[in-house]
């Protein structure tokens, strides 16, 4: 009788076991909705366990570096040297300021070597990167209409020095292979790409089969060199080289060019050329896009003189990065331009001043004609 009972209360508890897993998977052979559910199970755990992300940084740049003879021999030293950091030590702590600040190296710094020289065909001493590295320039940008002025060999011989130092530089490359490697640097967790371009080079011709030595506007490259920095970069960062001289507004041409690049994707592009300041504005693009866009920095350090010449400006704005389960957003916040002025005695003791410090009216004229496309 037991035996029976045990026989009865083993079956019972095998059908149930039975039923209940029938009633779990009515349809066990079907594999791939059972991993289809886990898989799905898995990305929303992982979104729920997402971290988020906010990290904001600053970024400056300034304008032109256009070392004209007078100024590089008020840089010599007894020893026959150079050495250019009193010519920025006021403006110093300004530049050290930003987390990362960038720089437009108009003229080649190829070095005593091969022969100094000034307008209209400029080469200059490399204690002009060693001046400006240590007063805290991150990245040059070297894709104007002078980069070509003294030929391949004065490229090269800039380009192994920034390489020697471990200066970045972007718009002129060693190579086919230099110019493909894409200038992406990491700051506090942003990935900022950076790109140079200029409308020429003073009718040089660039060198048959190496167009890798400047990098010129041109929609359809540009467009081509967006897309594939874009992949590795949160923010991209476009210098041009473009305009006209002494012209203090855009034409438009450049606002052409600007539009373009804010259809790209493109977050700030920095102008340089006409060695005055020139008004900064947002652009609206393509699904919403908004790029910041300033038209020209002026003149930094140069032996330029006269009217506006002589005033040049350091940009600052913030960059944020927001990430969080519904993705990344970027934020470029508070720009703001702080006007600077060159001035020298007799074209001596070049110094690079706070234009506040020197003028406060004319600095406050230059901020309202920075900020008079600003909404």
């Amino acid at each position: 009788m037991k035996l029976r009972l045990s026989f009865y209360l083993l079956f019972a508890i095998t059908t149930v076991l039975l039923v209940l897993l029938i009633t779990v998977n009515p349809n066990p052979g079907a594999n791939g909705s059972s991993e289809k559910v886990s898989r799905t199970h898995s990305e929303k755990n992982s979104s729920f366990h997402h971290k988020d992300f906010q990290s904001t940084i600053q970024l400056s740049a300034i304008g032109d570096i256009l070392i004209h003879s007078r100024v590089y021999d008020d840089a010599k030293q007894k020893n026959g040297g150079y050495d250019f950091t009193p010519m920025i030590s006021e403006v110093k702590p300004l530049l050290e300021k930003a987390d990362f600040t960038m720089a437009n190296q108009e003229t080649m710094v190829g070095g005593t070597e091969i022969g100094l020289s000034t307008y209209p065909s400029f080469n200059s001493p490399f204690e002009v990167a060693d001046g400006f590295q240590e007063a805290g320039i991150d990245l040059v940008t070297i894709a104007n209409n002078h980069t070509l002025d003294r030929g391949e060999k004065a490229i090269m011989s800039a380009l192994n020095y920034y390489d020697k130092i471990k200066m970045p530089y972007v718009g002129s490359y060693k190579n086919n292979n230099d110019a493909q490697t894409p200038r992406v640097i990491n700051k506090n967790g942003i990935r900022l790409g950076f790109l140079a371009y200029t409308y020429g080079t003073n009718g040089i011709p660039v060198p048959e089969g190496k167009p890798y030595l400047v990098d010129l506007i041109d929609k359809e490259k540009m467009k081509e060199d967006i897309h594939k920095i874009k992949q590795r970069s949160d923010v991209l960062i476009v210098s041009m080289h473009w305009g006209l001289e002494y012209q203090r507004l855009p034409n438009d041409e450049q606002k052409d060019l600007a539009q373009f690049l804010a259809d790209q994707g493109v977050h700030v592009v920095i102008g340089h050329h006409p060695h005055v300041l020139q008004p900064m504005e947002w652009v609206s693009g393509k699904n919403g896009h908004e790029a910041f866009v300033i038209y020209s920095l002026g003149n930094f350090l140069s032996g330029q003189e006269g009217t506006f010449k002589e005033i040049g400006g350091i940009l600052s704005l913030d960059i944020q990065k927001t990430t969080n389960k519904k993705g990344t957003n970027i934020q470029i916040l508070n720009p703001e331009v702080n006007p600077t002025i060159v001035k020298s005695n007799q074209q001596q003791n070049y110094r690079v001043h706070s234009l506040e410090n020197v003028n406060e009216k004319q600095n406050e004229e230059m901020i309202q004609h920075m900020n008079q496309f600003i909404d």
